[in-house]
Formats: C-alpha cells, structure tokens, sequence
C-alpha cells in the first residue's frame, strides 16, 4: 500500500505537510511567485479567475490578488489586474457565500456573466440529449456547465489579454474531479499539489472567514442535486485523501476506492492522445 500512494503522490507532486507557520508562510510566497512568474513570463498583465463560493477558488483568488499587487509595487506597472469572476448558473444557491468570497479577496474587478442562457440554448440544440434518461441528461449538462464557465472566463482573458487560473489541487486530482476541458482548462494552476486540508491552511492564513475555510465542498453542477457533496461523489472523505496522499494508513476501503479512481480518471490527468 505504502508503494502504491508513494507512487501517486510523486505523480501528482504531492507537497509534504506543512511543519509549521513559518513553513505555510514560505509556501504562500512561494505560489505567488509563481503566478508572478506565469504572468511576467507569458507578457500578459491580467489574470481571470471564476469564483464559486468554495475554499479552493477563494484561496487561489487571495494569491492571485497578492501577487498582482506585488507586482505593481514592484515594477510601478499599475496595468497588472486580477479579476474575480462569478459565473453563476441562473440562481446559485450559496450565492451568498460566492459574494462573501468574492468580497473577501477584494479583487481589482468583479465580473458576473450568468451561464444558464448558453447552456439551456445548447442543450436546446443538441439532439443527442433527447430522450435520455433525467439522470445521465443532468450529469451532461452539470458537464457541459463547467465547460461554459471556461469559455466565458476565456473570452474575457481573450478580451483582456490575461491568463485564466484553475483550482486544481492533488486532493481533486487524484479522484479527477474535475470537468475535463471544463474546470480542468486553464493556463496556470496555483493550488497544484496541496492537499485539500493545506488548501484550507493557506486560506485561514491568508485571513478567510472561517465559514469559507470549512464549508462543505460541492462541484454543484446537477440540478437533480443540488448542493451535492464532493465526499457523496469520492465515496470517501477528504481527511482519507489527504491521509492517503501524505503516506498515512487509510483503511482498505479507502485505499481501494482512491487507487480504484485515480486509474479510471487517469486520461483526464493526460494530454491529448496521438499516434
């Protein structure tokens, strides 16, 4: 078992647990010096990310803020922005709690583009949809959502000059929880290798409401269930993830349905296939 999740944890660059504050400090200058780097290297000013209400895209949006802000105070270059985006599918449920993250990283500008017209107008057009049974039709669409989210945050990097930022970190990565080229396309992925409780550390760190650190992740991407947990997805918790990629006993359960997904979702984790 011990090989196995060594095995996986060096495939997904796995960062060892934090050892202290001094040590979660040194990881959250380290990611916004990436994503400076990302955006100097790529000559663009501008980075584009949705915000969901979830922990996850809070604490990316807290770094990308930080580090467009160090970067104007640095160079004296006041066209560095970081743009928070809500993408709402009509009502959201927690919108509240998207609004109080959102006010939380106190981004340079707020966009909100509604995806619920785009994919009720695709949906309309498709008629492969037709006469599905509700349940596969639902899991379509909560698809098809995160993929009309990316192509709005897209059009509007594409408008702005700016490069889109993902969520994606090893406790998502190794279930592949993840829409792919939905929530899984993006040009830099900040949050890379932390597992989710690391996650949750850097964003009470970083001065989030406590409510926002511990809410109950959900992907809400079905209408047939709405607010639907991550954990009721995975068949396992996060703790039995996040114990399981840093090496630690997890009962055989766990193990099995962890190694079990991260094989079945490994072509999300992959490019392209060739010949």
């Amino acid at each position: 078992m011990k090989a196995t999740q060594q095995a996986i944890a060096t495939e997904l660059n796995v960062q060892p647990p934090f050892k202290g504050p001094d040590n979660v400090q040194a990881e959250i200058q380290r990611r916004v010096r990436f994503i400076q780097d990302c955006l100097k290297g790529s000559g663009m000013k501008t980075l584009v990310l949705g915000i969901s209400g979830g922990v996850d895209s809070l604490t990316a949006g807290m770094l990308c803020q930080r580090a467009v802000e160090g970067l104007r105070a640095e160079t004296g270059d006041q066209s560095y922005r970081f743009l928070a985006v809500r993408l709402p599918y009509n009502v959201q449920g927690d919108e509240h709690d998207a609004q109080e993250s959102v006010d939380v990283i106190a981004p340079d500008e707020r966009h909100t583009v509604n995806i619920g017209p785009s994919v009720q107008a695709l949906a309309a057009q498709t008629l492969a949809l037709e006469g599905l049974p509700a349940g596969t039709r639902d899991f379509a669409l909560g698809n098809t959502k995160a993929r009309v989210r990316m192509v709005a945050q897209y059009t509007i990097a594409n408008a702005r000059q700016g490069l889109v930022v993902g969520t994606d970190h090893a406790a998502e990565a190794v279930m592949g929880f993840f829409t792919k080229f939905g929530d899984g396309a993006c040009d830099l992925a900040p949050l890379t290798g932390l597992v989710k409780n690391q996650v949750r550390t850097i964003a009470r760190t970083l001065g989030a409401p406590e409510n926002l650190v511990e809410k109950v992740p959900t992907a809400d991407l079905e209408d047939l269930a709405p607010g639907k947990p991550d954990e009721h997805s995975h068949g396992v918790t996060y703790k039995e993830i996040d114990a399981f990629l840093h090496g630690e006993e997890v009962s055989q359960e766990a193990f099995d349905i962890i190694v079990r997904t991260f094989e079945k979702t490994r072509h999300k984790r992959a490019l392209p296939t060739t010949p």
